[in-house]
């Protein structure tokens, strides 16, 4: 059974040939990130009917979790559950397991890929195709992975700018520590337990919640932010597979291991540079050495890297651009200084955290809470249809705040809103 707002259950047709199943994955690894979870379930429909299926991949920081079909469903199936699934299967194969979920138990079949993503496909109505679904989702993950690994200027801009995901997760732990308060209010005031068992029930409550909140804390913490030691030694991982095959020697100067977490956005960001740098300064000539450091002040992620070479990178060319925008998205600042003879150094300047919002700019718009959802996928190019999908509400639902919005905004087609929300996305500005 579905909600009003959501769609039909996704049921099975025809069996699609191997060809169109390639077909029909090649175009959710081609489509948008936001797009990934409504793309998946049209290609996993022609296999195994379900009502709905919620994606968590913490790589995509902008938006980790993405969901598709049954409105209450997916809704049900927050942040902090879909943590609570995870550490329910072992990340063997695909697992079915029973789950109460809006209301009422479900079969569950989950998966979860080896970049620790995870897929949840909700009342699944066949059994013979859990590999299949399992092999899928190993190929979509691990795509999404390399997408936020990419960290193009855009996405970054989108990842600085989002707050959902995290103010759902810390909305999902107020509730979750509510009801633990209320357990023990309602043991304290029992007329059934004497003092004794009223502690003792009591102390189990709260001994049990305080571990369950503790664990959800720490993985909430691990999806919006990277200890800077660790997201420098990824940074080595990274970088070992393409100066493997170069003669070039690469010097790291660890950070500080007391330095300040990282934002999610400011360490995928951080490495996307640094890479971009190291390709950028061996591939001139009579470079031997490149020496890289990170630092922290407590406000910024400081970067420097140089090189030994005698020609120098020009910091207006073809190369640099690249780095220069991703810095940019991210509010920070790039230097390029060259000295005939000695090389470049090349020093990035990221701050920790977003800029500070101004009350005249956010209250411009007026926007209700659904409708900057509904324009912030507009602005991503999605059509009405495939808003709809991705937020579990109809198409009419969608028109209506699409028509309040252009109200709002002033402006009289999708286009004018892209542009607009481009300009507030500039660095320096908040949407």
């Amino acid at each position: 059974m579905t909600s009003s707002d959501g769609p039909a259950p996704t049921v099975p047709t025809s069996v699609p040939t191997g060809a169109e199943v390639l077909d029909r994955l090649a175009r959710v690894l081609a489509a948008p990130l936001p797009e990934t979870a409504r793309g998946l379930s049209v290609l996993l429909g022609a296999h195994v009917g379900h009502s709905a299926i919620v994606l968590l991949t913490e790589d995509d920081v902008a938006q980790p979790r993405k969901s598709h079909g049954d409105a209450a469903v997916t809704a049900a199936l927050t942040v902090g559950e879909l943590e609570v699934v995870r550490a329910s299967v072992a990340p063997t194969g695909p697992t079915r397991l029973q789950w109460d979920v809006a209301g009422r138990r479900r079969i569950l079949l989950v998966a979860v890929a080896r970049t620790g993503a995870l897929l949840v496909v909700t009342d699944p109505a066949s059994t013979t195709a859990d590999d299949l679904v399992a092999a899928v989702w190993e190929s979509v993950a691990l795509r999404v992975q390399q997408f936020a690994a990419q960290a193009s200027p855009a996405y970054l801009a989108e990842s600085r700018a989002a707050s959902s995901v995290r103010v759902e997760a810390v909305t999902d732990l107020v509730d979750r520590h509510g009801t633990t308060l209320e357990s023990l209010l309602a043991v304290l005031r029992s007329a059934d337990l004497d003092d004794r068992a009223a502690r003792s029930a009591a102390v189990d409550l709260a001994t049990t919640a305080a571990v369950a909140l503790r664990t959800a804390t720490d993985r909430v913490r691990a999806a919006t932010e990277e200890p800077v030691s660790r997201a420098f030694e990824r940074l080595r991982s990274d970088l070992r597979p393409l100066l493997r095959y170069r003669k070039v020697d690469v010097q790291f100067v660890e950070p500080p291991v007391d330095g300040r977490a990282l934002p999610s956005e400011v360490a995928h960001g951080a490495r996307a540079v640094v890479r971009g740098a190291i390709l950028a300064l061996v591939d001139q000539p009579n470079v031997t050495r490149v020496r890289v450091q990170w630092d922290c002040d407590g406000r910024n992620l400081l970067i420097d890297v140089r090189d030994d070479g005698r020609s120098g990178l020009d910091a207006d060319g073809e190369q640099a651009r690249p780095l220069r925008q991703r810095v940019l998205a991210l509010n920070g600042e790039l230097t390029i200084s060259t000295t005939a003879g000695w090389g470049s150094e090349m020093t990035v300047v990221l701050p920790l955290d977003p800029p500070p919002t101004h009350g005249d700019e956010d209250t411009m718009w007026d926007l209700a809470p659904r409708e900057a959802e509904v324009l912030q996928l507009m602005a991503h190019g999605l059509r009405n249809r495939a808003i709809a999908a991705e937020l579990g509400i109809s198409e009419n639902t969608v028109k209506f705040h699409a028509s309040k919005i252009f109200r709002k905004l002033g402006v009289t087609s999708r286009a004018e809103v892209a542009a607009l929300v481009s300009r507030r996305l500039a660095p320096g500005a908040v949407l």
